[in-house]
């Protein structure tokens, strides 16, 4: 069918407006007769008429604005017919945004105070680390000489606590040890002094034990034959009396010289002998080593005879030998019952862990005012410009009290403007066709005639969901942005694809299922009119993409095929004919 022209509709425009005014004419003098009398419409009738036409006015406007977009076509039966075309077609997303810096930051105390430095002016630029406040430290550092001071007491605590339990651990031990009555010698015991069950003082003589099988003499050498000897070596005893010759050894040997009558120079030395049975206390022999002989006689002596002593006072517990037993040195001959250390234990154990943690919450307590004082110098986190000083050296800051002073709760702030950002909220039926990198241009009317562009830095899954409605953040950097500042309002198009050569037809031809309306057999006269909209047919269609008025066929429609769209503004003329009607 050929398109109407933008003259032929003016045209047409024209002769409507002719017959209609000769169509009024004609209904207020039929036939050229007398005039027909009308009865007087109530005012109110009048202004919903006005209304209504006021209502027909717009809806002709915008069906012939959708007319000159579909190609020129002219609705016809209710249904407005546009023709299949290639064209190229900009697939975009928009939405709209605030711009705000790359980074910023608000510096802001806790603390209150007089402030010392504040060594920058609005507009300055700073960097990383830079300090821009430091306040007087004087309570910081109180604190700190407090929270050290309770450090050393309760490490010192702590050292107390650990001395009272070592004390009875080791009272326990010695006592458990004190507790075991043992032989200090080998032999044979040949006295008790307690029984089992007594009750004794530490210091009590418990046993004596006297070893008779081993007899020592003790005889003098002449000195300086006796510094020639050696422990252990072998020596011949004669007995006095007896005519008996023993073998024995030396086992010790005198240091010091002795002077017998005489003037003789000698030095004891000690010989053990096995005692045959015969030996006795105050038996006398004498002695030679090798081919030495003893100065003189010498007397024999037990090897062993010893006395056992509590070492500690308590009940006798146990009592293992009698008299007359044969004992080894080190044997346990009887214990003491220990005495019940193990609640002091337990509670001095206690005195240590309370000690302990006491000492950790004071070293905590140090660390939190050491790290206080750290807050009481501000630097910046950024590198940046000041764009807003609110304090100054020698000023006084609570931030308390801050606000209902007038005075601002930021000491500064800092903007990097390196770059700027916006966000911008895009539907969840658009957000699947956007890539990190996609070119962005928008505008602001802050800054009216002027273009920026940017690209999609990133999209942010975190949606918002509202009303069923799900809307997705997605950050623009701004590419080119000259004269614009932080704060600004933008309005933004992203760029998601060009196609070139995209058969299309206006969205709104495609019905629910994907199909439109073509025309059958008979719908239409010689002339490609629509004449018979009964006679329409669907056909399916292949969608592909869509920008804000087209969508792409990608099957289904050839190029300049007739599709025809629905008209719901004809039906909304009938209605308003019959109402004016009324």
């Amino acid at each position: 069918m050929p398109s109407t022209t933008v003259d032929e509709k003016k045209r047409a425009a024209v002769e409507n407006k002719g017959a209609a005014v000769e169509e009024h004419k004609n209904a207020a003098d039929p036939g050229k007769g007398a005039p027909v009398f009308v009865p007087p419409k109530k005012r109110r009738k009048w202004l919903r008429r006005l209304i209504i036409l006021v209502v027909v006015i717009v809806v002709a406007a915008v069906l012939l604005r959708a007319c000159m977009g579909g190609g020129g076509s002219v609705a016809v039966g209710g249904y407005l017919p546009v023709q299949a075309s290639v064209q190229d077609m900009t697939i975009t997303v928009t939405g709209s945004g605030t711009v705000k810096p790359n980074d910023s930051y608000r510096a802001t105390t806790l603390l209150r105070g007089e402030i010392l430095t504040a060594p920058f002016e609005e507009g300055d630029m700073v960097t990383k680390d830079q300090v821009l406040f430091t306040l007087d430290p004087t309570d910081a550092e109180n604190a700190i000489d407090n929270a050290q001071s309770a450090v050393d007491r309760a490490q010192l605590g702590l050292e107390q606590a650990q001395l009272s339990l070592n004390d009875l651990l080791k009272t326990q031990s010695d006592s458990r040890e004190d507790a075991r009555v043992k032989a200090n010698a080998s032999g044979t015991v040949t006295k008790l002094y307690i029984e089992q069950g007594d009750t004794v003082a530490a210091g009590t003589p418990i046993a004596d034990i006297l070893d008779r099988d081993t007899m020592e003499l003790t005889v003098p050498f002449h000195a300086v034959q006796a510094q020639t000897f050696q422990v252990g070596q072998a020596a011949q005893v004669s007995v006095t009396g007896s005519g008996s010759v023993l073998s024995g050894v030396i086992s010790e040997i005198g240091a010091a010289d002795q002077v017998l009558p005489g003037n003789a120079v000698v030095r004891q030395v000690v010989i053990q002998v096995p005692n045959p049975g015969a030996l006795d206390q105050g038996s006398t022999a004498a002695a030679q080593v090798g081919e030495v002989a003893s100065a003189g006689l010498g007397s024999f002596d037990y090897a062993q005879s010893k006395q056992v002593i509590a070492l500690m006072s308590g009940e006798v517990e146990t009592l293992s030998v009698r008299e007359g037993d044969r004992v080894s040195n080190g044997q346990v001959l009887g214990s003491f019952e220990v005495p019940d250390l193990q609640g002091q234990i337990d509670t001095a154990r206690l005195n240590v862990r309370s000690a302990e943690l006491s000492l950790r919450d004071a070293q905590d307590g140090l660390r939190i005012a050491q790290d206080a004082l750290e807050d009481y110098t501000i630097s910046s986190p950024i590198d940046g410009t000041v764009i807003e000083k609110n304090y100054k050296a020698g000023d006084n800051i609570d931030p308390s009290t801050a606000a209902a002073s007038g005075q601002s709760s930021y000491l500064a702030i800092i903007y990097d403007m390196s770059r700027l950002t916006f966000d911008m909220n895009v539907s969840e039926l658009d957000v699947s066709r956007l890539q990190v990198g996609q070119s962005v241009t928008f505008t602001s009317s802050a800054l009216e005639g002027q273009t920026f562009t940017g690209h999609v830095d990133k999209i942010n899954i975190n949606g918002t969901t509202v009303a069923g409605s799900t809307n997705y953040p997605v950050t623009v950097v701004v590419d080119q942005g000259e004269g614009l500042y932080p704060g600004m309002n933008v309005s933004a198009t992203i760029l998601v694809e060009q196609l070139g050569n995209a058969l299309c037809i206006p969205s709104d031809a495609v019905q629910r299922g994907n199909f439109v309306y073509v025309a059958g057999p008979g719908a239409c006269n010689a002339a490609g009119e629509l004449v018979n909209a009964g006679k329409l047919e669907e056909r399916a269609v292949e969608l592909g993409r869509s920008d804000s008025e087209n969508i792409e066929i990608l099957s289904g429609l050839e190029e300049g095929e007739t599709v025809y769209i629905p008209n719901a503004a004809s039906s909304a003329m009938d209605a308003i004919a019959s109402a004016m009607g009324e």
